[in-house]
């Protein structure tokens, strides 16, 4: 069965922060409900939809940015009570828009999550977390990072508190009062938690996780262990998860799962088997869907998702026809109604425009009095600079709630621009002088009209670390800028991972010296993405990490007055040497250096690289014989004569330069990383080998694995 939905765009209110959008529960099945939203202005507006226009029931006054939402109620009753988390502070407000709770918790953080069972409070800050029950302090736990979403199992079901925190190490913790029960790792940093269809299913135990990385999860979380149901790879590359709804959008009578991502995607995965989800609708908005619900909002009787965006708007897709067989009765009732619509529309729209009018004037008097301070306009920048897994890249995201004019790209460190397809932006490149000013990119996006989003791929160079910055122009006047600083690290493309091959031949750095367990953290925390600023708890901390690019891997373990590194990569160790003495000079510490190198690990770096080195190379070679094939083709006529090999090629030319197209200096990236190797390899033997560099270079032209291998013995 397909899927139809209309989309109704019902209201726009401020900048909203993820989750702070529900709809209120009905008596009647089927009735249409009324939606609550909060926005980063700090206002709640409650609404109903009459005749397609939103009409209000409430609306707060401005106050702190609203960073949840969430409606509670005595177990087991409707939950028509509305919650809000703002600053530090939870307001409670009646579903006619009346005050009764103001409870000031005194975290010295901004609250970042929110959970509400009965008289239970769940809240997280960063990184701390605390239970209430009826207002008064019950636990309290201290998270070794970030903590994305908070839950609790229900109650009414389970007859045990079991709250659950997503944290951003690609960790799920069960809290048992203040102490973690178990810990479930899962394949990316979990953004969102939600219980199984609404309630956690039979068993009460099933929770759905959403991650950063476009994975969606269902774990059913038992007393004593955790049971993986099933898991939905992001084959597609869509963006990340940033809320989970489930309700019965297909009508069969089973709930479907409602997905909203952070590149503007809605999907519907119905479940036919009742094993694992299906997709069965999935549409493209123009920026990050923060909220999603299932209910009825439009009219009676047609069931719908409601969204709310980044930029506030709250939008319907609904399942009511937008074209109605009718009479010429009907007909005409249709025409004078949107005759009515239109003529309101215009008259909104004079409104406006007089309004724009009138603050522009007053704008100019303003910052042309004597007593005029800067004004500035302000926006807000929804950005997120993150590591892909599949292609080594980071993938920068911009989001702006108004259109975006341009945004200039600098970075003082050599980077490759990809192609993204998403992108419609005109891209153009300055020419940097490298030498005076330590430019090594200089490129501006041009944006069409009406583009709040605007996606980037970058592929860095590990051991090259400094400075990548966004000026972002939005089309508001007077014109202004913000900038936005992301640091590219050492070993940039190194990504967290729960295991490592213990069995790999690993070379190994020690550090000692009068540091403390605080200070060789933070030189971990410049040197590889994905470590949380604080230092852990305890005496001692292990990381491990994993090269998106090469498949290496590296595992630290510091504690104060040492660190140990081991790596299968000779190349990550020398990086490691050379930043972390850098550091620590910089600190005036006094350092002791001493390493062991394995031999074999030259060799076994070699043959990973190997699978990639062949494909490129084939793939450029396939790419310099397409333009003689294709003229061999146009002069006989046909392709019979040639090889199935050359046949190939040319039926797939399209595809071949695409890829090639898409991949820029990926084979010189591969020679950089084989000369790293060579280099490193006997730089820690006290041999300059960089005379050598052009015979190596030589090898890798006419390239065969066992010639290289033998060059890197002999040299």
């Amino acid at each position: 069965m397909d899927l139809t939905l209309s989309r109704a765009d019902y209201l726009q209110v401020g900048v909203t922060s993820q989750k702070t959008m529900k709809l209120l529960p009905t008596s009647r099945q089927r009735a249409t409900q009324k939606v609550v939203v909060g926005d980063q202005d700090g206002v709640v507006i409650c609404f109903g939809v009459k005749k397609g226009e939103a009409v209000p029931v409430f609306k707060t006054l401005p106050g702190q940015k609203i960073s949840r939402l969430e409606l509670g109620g005595a177990v087991n009753t409707p939950q028509e009570k509305i919650f809000i988390a703002a600053g530090s502070e939870i307001r409670g407000f009646t579903k006619r828009g009346k005050q009764f709770l103001s409870f000031e918790t005194n975290l010295t953080e901004s609250i970042k999550a929110m959970y509400i069972s009965g008289s239970d409070l769940f809240l997280s800050a960063s990184y701390i977390y605390n239970h209430y029950c009826d207002c008064k302090d019950q636990n309290y736990y201290l998270s070794g990072d970030k903590i994305n979403d908070v839950i609790c199992l229900p109650v009414e079901k389970l007859s045990r508190v079991t709250p659950v925190l997503a944290c951003q190490d690609r960790v799920l913790r069960v809290l048992q009062g203040s102490d973690v029960m178990y810990e479930i790792e899962v394949p990316g940093p979990p953004t969102v938690l939600a219980l199984h269809n609404g309630d956690g299913g039979d068993s009460g135990e099933g929770l759905l996780f959403g991650t950063s990385d476009g994975r969606l999860g269902l774990i059913q979380i038992t007393t004593s262990k955790p049971i993986h149901k099933w898991e939905i790879r992001n084959d597609k590359k869509r963006g990340g998860i940033l809320c989970v709804d489930s309700f019965d959008i297909m009508g069969d009578g089973v709930k479907d799962l409602l997905v909203g991502r952070d590149d503007g995607m809605v999907e519907v995965y119905s479940f036919e088997n009742a094993n694992e989800p299906v997709l069965r609708f999935d549409q493209m908005l123009s920026e990050s869907v923060t909220s999603i619900q299932g209910g009825c909002v439009g009219k009676d009787g047609y069931d719908e998702i409601v969204l709310a965006t980044y930029s506030g708007w709250v939008t319907g897709l609904t399942t009511e026809p937008t074209h109605k067989e009718s009479g010429p009765g009907e007909e005409l009732k249709l025409n004078q109604e949107m005759q009515n619509k239109i003529s309101s529309l215009r008259s909104e729209i004079e409104h406006l425009q007089f309004k724009v009018l009138q603050e522009r004037e007053n704008y100019q008097q303003s910052s042309q009095s004597s007593q005029a301070k800067s004004t500035v306009p302000s926006f807000s920048i929804n950005d997120k600079f993150t590591l892909n897994k599949e292609d080594a890249s980071y993938s920068l995201v911009l989001e702006v709630r108004t259109a975006i004019d341009n945004v200039l790209i600098q970075s003082d460190v050599p980077i490759d621009l990809l192609d993204v397809d998403k992108n419609s932006a005109v891209v153009s490149f300055s020419s940097c002088d490298t030498e005076s000013n330590d430019n090594f990119l200089l490129a501006t996006y041009r944006c069409q009209a009406n583009t709040t989003r605007l996606e980037l791929k970058i592929r860095s160079i590990e051991g090259q670390y400094g400075t990548l910055q966004a000026y972002v122009t939005p089309r508001i006047q007077p014109k202004t800028c913000q900038v936005r600083q992301y640091h590219i690290k050492p070993l940039s493309l190194h990504q967290r991972t729960h295991f490592i091959d213990h069995d790999r031949p690993m070379n190994t750095l020690t550090l000692t010296g009068q540091f403390s367990f605080a200070e060789v953290h933070s030189w971990v925390v410049f040197c590889l993405p994905e470590v949380p600023e604080k230092p852990p708890a305890g005496e001692c901390a292990t990381f491990y990490f994993q090269n998106t690019f090469l498949d290496t891997q590296l595992e630290c373990v510091y504690r104060k007055g040492e660190g140990v590194f081991k790596s299968d990569n000779i190349s990550t160790i020398s990086i490691l040497k050379d930043v972390l003495s850098k550091e620590a000079t910089k600190r005036k510490i006094n350092l002791n250096i001493s390493y062991e190198i394995n031999e074999v690990s030259v060799k076994h770096t070699l043959k990973l690289i190997h699978p990639k080195l062949e494909y490129q190379l084939l793939l450029a070679k396939k790419v310099q014989l397409i333009d003689a094939l294709k003229e061999l083709q146009v002069h006989e006529g046909n392709t019979d004569f040639l090889t199935p090999e050359y046949r190939c090629i040319l039926e797939e030319a399209d595809h071949l330069q695409e890829e090639y197209i898409k991949q820029p200096a990926h084979l010189e990236r591969l020679y950089g990383m084989i000369t790293d190797l060579f280099i490193d390899k006997f730089k820690f033997k006290g041999t300059n080998v960089k005379t050598k560099v052009p015979m190596l270079l030589e090898i890798l032209d006419s390239y065969d694995q066992n010639t290289l291998i033998s060059f890197f013995d002999a040299a």
